[in-house]
């Protein structure tokens, strides 16, 4: 994501309202392997949302329920997640979101073997797969841990590296499809966030689209809180609330007293059934 996190040691960027909804098939058409009859509806939220390094305090969520924000994303785990989470516990959820808050888990999962960074977990062309499947397996542990049911979706992190190099680009592949077709084999629902110059332009523009995440987050700073104005691949893909946009990044901002440095996104995409 940006500076403050996960990357912050020595990885490279590439650069190149709210509403709530509750719907069966949003997406669906997207994730190829999905039986939609026999999955719970999922619930999509229309709006801004923010998300930060460490998942910020309880009275720092409250102080921020203000209405600029409905959604905020929730580092869930991963061996590259770059902060501590004293604050995100099951309780803390539960809370939040009785509060109103919708939120979004992502993981931070292994990391493609040519990307420019000190990641302590990569994988290779002969493990992709392995580690996609023990990777969301340990996603959707910790998705569960915290009270986010079956039906919600797990945002797999990718961050930005050389997709044209063929070898590097189809073992991230591999390992993003194997992530995906491993949550969906337990009911959760694939999201995928990467770069529009990189990580996910590769898997936007993939041809083979088989096993491939349903809902796609892609970071471009550009300062435009729109999803589909400055959406750079075809127009017929991730339609129907399964879109989301980075769109700014280190924004500095203060709400109720409390001060916290977030990245701003504006968001049409499913975001965790709790329970």
């Amino acid at each position: 994501m940006s500076s403050h996190r996960l990357s912050k040691r020595g990885r490279y960027i590439a650069w190149a309202t709210t509403g709530v909804v509750v719907v069966a098939g949003a997406g669906i058409a997207a994730q190829t392997s999905m039986a939609a009859s026999s999955w719970p509806a999922q619930k999509t939220y229309t709006g801004r949302a923010f998300d930060t390094c460490t998942a910020p305090s309880l009275a720092a969520m409250k102080a921020w329920n203000t209405g600029f924000y409905g959604a905020a994303a929730v580092y869930i785990g991963g061996k590259n997640r770059g902060c501590a989470q004293p604050n995100l516990t099951s309780s803390w959820v539960k809370s939040v979101s009785t509060a109103g808050w919708k939120l979004i888990p992502l993981y931070v999962g292994a990391q493609p073997p040519c990307q420019s960074s000190r990641n302590p977990e990569r994988f290779t062309a002969s493990t992709a797969a392995s580690l996609g499947a023990s990777n969301a397996k340990d996603a959707i542990a910790k998705a569960s841990a915290l009270g986010m049911k079956p039906g919600s979706p797990i945002y797999l992190n990718m961050e930005s590296y050389d997709i044209t190099n063929k070898e590097c680009n189809d073992a991230t592949l591999t390992y993003v499809r194997s992530f995906t077709k491993t949550l969906r084999a337990k009911t959760y629902r694939a999201g995928y966030y990467g770069f529009a110059s990189s990580s996910a332009k590769a898997v936007a523009t993939a041809t083979d689209r088989t096993d491939l995440p349903g809902n796609l987050w892609y970071a471009l700073w550009n300062k435009k809180n729109t999803t589909t104005a400055d959406w750079p691949w075809d127009p017929k893909l991730y339609t129907n609330h399964s879109r989301a946009h980075q769109y700014m990044v280190n924004s500095k901002e203060t709400r109720g007293g409390h001060t916290i440095t977030v990245d701003r996104n504006a968001w049409d995409a499913p975001v965790a059934l709790i329970g």
